[in-house]
């Protein structure tokens, strides 16, 4: 039995944030997972499809919290204010309760309200790969299928053209391994020219003109991290549909009003 056979998952969701976050500023809150959305907190979508999941067993919530939030977690671990900041606390949280030898982590964002319960299912039985960091991807024509209008950021691979999603997949034992290495690429991503030198410049042309293979560029992240990292792309437009600005938060509503 594998370990999401078992329903073996322990997640670290992060709903952390940048405190001078102008769109939950204008929402009335420090964090944007705790904007309001039908009648609850942003990120309490995010925790019931998780534990309706069936395959999650234990949660760790880093943020700011409501009695609500609370009530769908097992312990939560302070916001350090960025994103990796985060998932590095919240995963040494982890570890420090005590993991199983060889236990893959699920890390989620908390501003995935869409995300359903039967997609976690689907990401966690596919995720039957031995490497060590694994990240869904979806194709465009599904976001745009089933979110009709929806913006995201895509990348036009050989392979068809994606949008990453907002969970993955991780072996904690290695993230001290990769994630100054992963720094070093986010510090980058707006400076072309040191990018390039990090990625390499093939790479950069291939993403920049739509011929590189997502087999390609798993290599490349795979080296660049020092880890073995998957692609696994999705049927579920929810795992790469954010909010992030009220366009968002407005297709969350009449989603959730209809799924309700």
């Amino acid at each position: 039995m594998n370990q999401a056979e078992a329903g073996a998952w322990s997640a670290v969701v992060l709903g952390g944030g940048d405190p001078g976050d102008a769109f939950a500023a204008a929402h009335g809150v420090s964090v944007k997972p705790l904007i309001d959305l039908a009648g609850s907190a942003m990120a309490t979508y995010v925790l019931r499809a998780l534990r309706e999941s069936g395959r999650v067993r234990r949660v760790l919530y880093v943020g700011p919290t409501t009695p609500e939030i609370e009530a769908l977690t097992d312990g939560r671990v302070t916001d350090h204010g960025t994103l990796l900041s985060n998932l590095e606390a919240g995963v040494e949280a982890l570890r420090s309760t005590g993991l199983p030898p060889g236990e893959r982590v699920l890390v989620v964002t908390a501003d995935i309200p869409m995300l359903s319960a039967q997609a976690v299912r689907d990401v966690l039985e596919a995720a039957s790969t031995d490497a060590a960091l694994i990240y869904p991807v979806v194709r465009r024509e599904i976001c745009e299928a089933q979110y009709p209008g929806v913006k995201r950021t895509y990348a036009r691979l050989r392979d068809g053209t994606f949008t990453g999603g907002n969970l993955f997949l991780l072996d904690p034992a290695l993230i001290g391994q990769f994630l100054p290495r992963l720094r070093a690429i986010l510090a980058a991503r707006k400076a072309p020219l040191r990018l390039a030198g990090i990625v390499g410049p093939g790479v950069l042309l291939g993403l920049l003109t739509g011929r590189l293979t997502v087999e390609a560029l798993e290599k490349r992240v795979s080296d660049l991290l020092g880890v073995r990292a998957c692609a696994l792309v999705t049927p579920h437009a929810s795992v790469g549909t954010d909010v992030d600005k009220e366009a968002d938060l407005d297709l969350a509503r009449r989603h959730l009003v209809r799924q309700s």
